[in-house]
């Protein structure tokens, strides 16, 4: 076997939870158990939410695990009761325990209307989260999932951010996709917008060579135009 995919599997092996495991949605029990803004907003509660607001609650309450009202309404799909978190006063960049933070959530979840909500009320791309130092772009390249991708570009992430397992966002589409057209389309996204296909992971393996390595031709290919340009 060689040095190039002994590698790629051994940081396959440090990341098997993946993002979305990492991730700590509410359990029944704590829906069950919320009041206040924390069940306003898991029901996308317009009202009741404005009502809290303008009687003085607290938006960035935090619940057990450190989820405020709008890390809940994110993991729940509440575009609208997220931006109208934002607009009363809510903090969109506040972490959890696990270190995510509403957009990441919402990236990971590959909530297109709930990214777009984020980034227009004033979300960052350019937070530091997670337990990997990473960013929501490489949560979503990571995943393949492309449109999500495709928005963070626009909202200014950081292209060639590196993780603490030494990966960037094309680096994570290559050695953690799939090979499938979501993940294709990530790197696409990527290098279109002038993501660097040169920096190697922490073993100097560069992501087109994990590609060559892993059999990936459509990915290599992709890798290799960009290569040529």
């Amino acid at each position: 076997m060689s040095r190039i995919l002994l590698a790629a599997l051994a940081l396959l092996a440090a990341v098997s939870s993946g993002e979305a495991t990492a991730q700590t949605p509410p359990s029944p029990a704590e829906f069950a158990a919320y009041r206040g803004l924390h069940a306003a907003a898991a029901a996308g509660d317009a009202a009741t939410i404005r009502r809290l607001a303008a009687a003085g609650g607290d938006l960035d309450a935090r619940d057990r695990n450190g989820r405020t009202p709008l890390h809940v309404a994110v993991f729940q799909g509440r575009a609208e009761a997220s931006r109208l978190l934002i607009a009363v006063g809510a903090k969109p960049g506040l972490l959890d325990e696990q270190r995510y933070d509403a957009l990441t959530i919402a990236a990971v979840r590959d909530d297109v209307p709930t990214v777009k909500a984020l980034l227009a009320s004033g979300a960052s791309a350019k937070l530091i989260t997670s337990r990997y130092d990473g960013t929501a772009l490489i949560a979503a390249a990571h995943l393949g999932h492309d449109e999500v991708v495709r928005e963070l570009i626009k909202a200014g992430a950081p292209l060639d951010h590196v993780n603490n397992l030494g990966w960037t966002a094309l680096m994570e589409a290559v050695v953690l996709g799939d090979g499938g057209p979501r993940h294709i389309e990530t790197a696409r996204a990527l290098l279109a917008a002038g993501a660097d296909r040169t920096i190697a992971d922490g073993q100097g393996i560069t992501p087109l060579q994990h590609a060559r390595a892993r059999g990936d031709r459509a990915m290599a290919g992709l890798l290799e135009s960009a290569q040529r340009r």
